[in-house]
């Protein structure tokens, strides 16, 4: 996956066009190309553009959902830009990070160097996740979507009962913050 082959869409869906992050529906019978299949989300090229579909919606794309996650777990390894000497829980959302992707390019966000910050603490008997991330280019319109990505990975491990993900822009984001994985995926090393 992807093998960049021409499919129809099986039924209506919501997406959301990228690069604006405007929220968009998807007819049944639409012919889509599957650009980018990463993290649980799928990113297709339309004849209006590329779109953003949810895990939800796989079915719709001919797409097995239990199968990818299989496939998925059986290929994860490490990232050099996950600090050493972290509790299980924070390696778990750190875990949880490395399943987001921005739809456009085929590294997590922990690997481009994009996730600062992540912590967690007991806030009112609850443990809450707090993360804080940025974006490779500020009015990347994809933001808000890829931060609700990032808090609902986090949101699905056991004994974390909220995520807060703040983007913010300082540093600035650039390409030496990409992790030795991640320019090695994406050719730069």
């Amino acid at each position: 996956m992807p093998d960049h082959s021409e499919i129809q869409i099986t039924r209506a869906v919501d997406a959301i066009q990228i690069p604006s992050g405007d929220e968009i529906t998807l007819p049944a019978g639409t012919k889509v190309i599957i650009t980018q299949s990463l993290g649980g989300t799928y990113t297709v090229a339309t004849e209006n553009g590329l779109a953003r579909l949810s895990s939800v919606d796989a079915d719709a794309l001919g797409i097995d959902p239990e199968a990818e996650k299989k496939k998925a777990a059986e290929g994860a390894n490490g990232s050099s830009n996950v600090p050493e000497g972290i509790t299980d829980l924070e390696k778990q959302i750190w875990d949880a990070l490395r399943a987001v992707y921005d739809p456009e390019i085929p590294v997590n966000i922990v690997d481009l160097g994009l996730v600062y910050d992540c912590t967690f603490e007991e806030q009112d008997d609850k443990k809450v996740a707090a993360i804080k991330m940025t974006l490779t280019a500020p009015g990347c319109g994809m933001g808000p979507t890829i931060a609700a990505d990032a808090q609902a990975k986090i949101m699905c491990i056991d004994g974390i009962d909220d995520a807060e993900v703040d983007l913010v822009w300082d540093p600035v984001w650039n390409q030496d913050m990409i992790s030795e994985e991640g320019k090695m995926k994406l050719g730069m090393v």
